[in-house]
């Protein structure tokens, strides 16, 4: 899967947004990819208004951790993945 599935599965299950290449997307589906996820899976969906954009296992299969949340896929796109922050 990705080169470091652990943080990338826990980037990904708490992500509410992703930083697509610079622009901000609302995680609208996560699927953390585990041996069950197919290539054709979606594992990522996200909107920016009317702008939505969609990830496949293949897509981020072979994906560099590149540090707090970020990951380099194969085709060059970079993601960082954000959360929402609870103040108490």
């Amino acid at each position: 899967m990705v080169d470091d599935a652990m943080n990338f599965g826990t980037a990904v299950d708490d992500a509410d947004f992703v930083l697509i290449d610079g622009v901000m997307f609302e995680t609208a589906y996560l699927r953390i990819p585990d041996e069950e996820t197919v290539a054709d899976d979606i594992v990522l969906e996200a909107r920016n208004g009317e702008t939505e954009i969609a990830f496949t296992c293949e897509d981020v299969n072979g994906a560099v951790h590149l540090g707090n949340g970020e990951y380099r896929l194969r085709s060059g796109a970079q993601l960082r993945f954000l959360s929402t922050a609870t103040i108490h």
